[in-house]
């Protein structure tokens, strides 16, 4: 291969991620919906219950400051369903998490995008480009 096209292959791949990379767009959606679908389909078991922040409080927190941070295939999908499906891996790292402590709640859930801490009462946030979703959650693991 010649200078000249290895330089044109440079270009084309910087092009092509910093298209990828502008192309990264902010979603919100229902939280307690995509957990309740998680739960009926048999993807969570239920038994570990999902609050975000300013839904409830009390019990003993076992361990605060819990992250996640998930990514899935995004090429050819809709964010509704990248965004659902990247939720789901999230919520069984946290279910996972809190059921090795013996908790049975994650409480003061944020979305914590490149740890920037985004608070809602009822949606989540899910980044998704061409390529790639992501949601980072940080939550905390309690015992109601």
């Amino acid at each position: 291969m010649s200078i000249k096209q290895l330089f044109l292959v440079a270009a084309l791949a910087t092009g092509f991620t910093a298209s990828v990379q502008a192309a990264d767009v902010t979603h919100n959606f229902d939280f307690k919906a995509a957990v309740d679908r998680a739960v009926a389909d048999g993807t969570l078991d239920g038994t570990v219950k999902f609050y975000l922040k300013g839904n409830k409080s009390g019990g003993k927190v076992l361990e605060q400051d819990i992250v996640t941070n998930q990514k899935t295939n995004g090429f050819g999908k809709s964010a509704e369903t990248s965004c659902d499906w990247v939720l789901r891996s999230a919520l069984l790292q946290l279910d996972k998490a809190a059921k090795a402590r013996g908790a049975n709640a994650v409480t003061n859930i944020v979305s914590y995008y490149k740890k920037n801490e985004t608070k809602s009462t009822t949606t989540y946030e899910c980044h998704k480009g061409v390529a790639v979703a992501g949601v980072a959650l940080k939550g905390d693991l309690v015992k109601f």
